[in-house]
């Protein structure tokens, strides 16, 4: 009996770890195969954040652009108000240096001299604040001039502008009001 056994047991054995094998075989394919889909799952989930962290990154930086301009630019309203201010300093500024000498007293050269000054400080504040005229010396140039008439002019070529009608202004880098000018012809 002991033989049987033992042949029995022999015989047994390899019948048992056959189905033991196939079974640990099967669960480690299981395993490997979860394991890939996890890893890939990861992966998926990965890229999902490092796109949502970008996004937002970016959405930070346009917000922070966008609050800086908002910032910059939050009195051009107030500043292209004062403008017409800017031009009736400019205008009786004019209206005096046109009146003859004879006409001159010194309540008129008062009045001329306080005029000056206070237009002085008014577009020192202005300058503070980042309000520039427009340059108009030369070609004239559609960004920042508006052509309002042409006028034939010996001294000028085709093109270049004769005659300031009014000036132009920009606060930073963004145009105002654009300087109204007469080009030759």
């Amino acid at each position: 009996m002991n033989k049987e056994n033992e042949n029995s047991t022999v015989e047994t054995e390899p019948e048992v770890e056959t189905p033991e094998t196939e079974e640990v075989t099967e669960t480690e394919e299981n395993a490997t195969d979860e394991l890939t889909q996890l890893k890939e799952l990861v992966k998926e989930w990965e890229d999902k954040y490092l796109r949502t962290h970008a996004d937002f990154e970016n959405s930070k930086r346009l917000l922070a652009k966008d609050k800086a301009a908002a910032v910059s630019y939050a009195n051009e309203s107030f500043a292209n108000d004062m403008l017409s201010v800017v031009d009736s300093f400019e205008s009786a500024l004019a209206t005096i240096e046109a009146t003859n000498s004879e006409e001159s007293s010194e309540v008129l050269d008062k009045i001329k001299e306080g005029l000056e000054l206070t237009y002085g400080q008014l577009t020192k504040v202005l300058e503070k604040n980042g309000i520039k005229a427009v340059e108009v010396e030369g070609e004239f140039n559609p960004d920042v001039h508006q052509a309002i008439m042409q006028v034939e002019s010996e001294e000028k070529e085709a093109g270049e502008i004769v005659q300031v009608l009014q000036k132009g202004y920009t606060i930073k880098d963004r145009l105002l009001r654009p300087a109204m000018v007469s080009t030759a012809k």
